[in-house]
């Protein structure tokens, strides 16, 4: 069986409508972890707790992608 490794990460956004943190520093990281259910129970719970503030964003990093890398990326993987 593959392993499908989740990052689960976040923090405080210079705008709302960007993906830039404030300062990187001061990213949250929530954890990783080995399927995409776990991962996006972590990700709503840590989004969940900071809904009130417009700014702070969380993630869900699909690390198993990184690790492949005989595999051609997609095109929004190779965005910038």
């Amino acid at each position: 069986m593959v392993q499908r490794l989740h990052l689960v990460f976040g923090g405080e956004l210079v705008n709302p409508s960007s993906t830039q943190f404030t300062d990187v520093d001061q990213i949250d990281i929530v954890g990783m972890f080995p399927d995409y259910a776990s991962a996006y129970d972590a990700w709503k719970a840590a989004a969940q707790r900071t809904v009130d503030d417009a700014h702070m964003r969380y993630f869900i990093a699909h690390i198993h992608r990184l690790r492949d890398e005989e595999a051609a990326a997609s095109p929004t993987e190779e965005l910038g």
